[in-house]
């Protein structure tokens, strides 16, 4: 049986998920981002415990197919930018269309419709947050930066971060008080 989680966009969601089935005895075959695979179906019963237990930590089950479509966009946006070493080599259009087997045009209204910001505009919010991240890390210089993000220079790079965020990538870096939003809140 599948279930589909709102708000699930972290590792420690996961965890969160994973703790809150075992304390229901629920046994599953995987826990993804956004999506639970049960080993059985579960009652109606331990289907409200469960749905209880995620709404206190701010998750929930989603049964609507388009709000499970949008959750699954996100899903796909942050595991790429956030938790996959290497960004796809196509265009991200193509990429969730072809995760989701759906046309990326409709996908694209139905995300705008419902979130009310266009999915482009969520992948530049979620590749500046990861920007912000690797600027911390102090491990890779700008340049570096650009190229793991698939920008095409740094100057681009710059100018997206400093729409976003209204300061220049190296007036952040050497900033003592860094901030980064949590991903649940972008």
């Amino acid at each position: 049986m599948k279930l589909h989680i709102q708000n699930m966009v972290c590792l420690r969601c996961k965890l969160l998920v994973k703790a809150e089935l075992e304390k229901l005895g629920l046994t599953y075959h995987s826990v993804e981002l956004g999506e639970v695979i049960l080993q059985n179906p579960i009652d109606a019963e331990k289907k409200n415990e469960l749905a209880k237990a995620l709404h206190s930590a701010g998750l929930e089950i989603m049964d609507d197919k388009n709000t499970v479509l949008v959750e699954k966009i996100k899903n796909i946006i942050v595991e790429m930018i956030h938790y996959a070493d290497e960004l796809p080599a196509v265009k991200f259009s193509i990429f969730l269309s072809e995760q989701l087997h759906k046309d990326y045009h409709s996908l694209s209204q139905l995300f705008s419709k419902t979130k009310g910001i266009t999915i482009e505009h969520f992948i530049i919010q979620h590749k500046v947050e990861r920007a912000k991240e690797l600027i911390m890390y102090d491990e890779l210089n700008l340049s570096e930066i650009a190229y793991k993000l698939h920008y095409s220079s740094v100057a681009h790079l710059s100018h997206q971060f400093k729409k976003i965020t209204g300061q220049t990538p190296s007036f952040f870096k050497s900033f003592e008080k860094k901030k980064r939003i949590n991903l649940d809140d972008l």
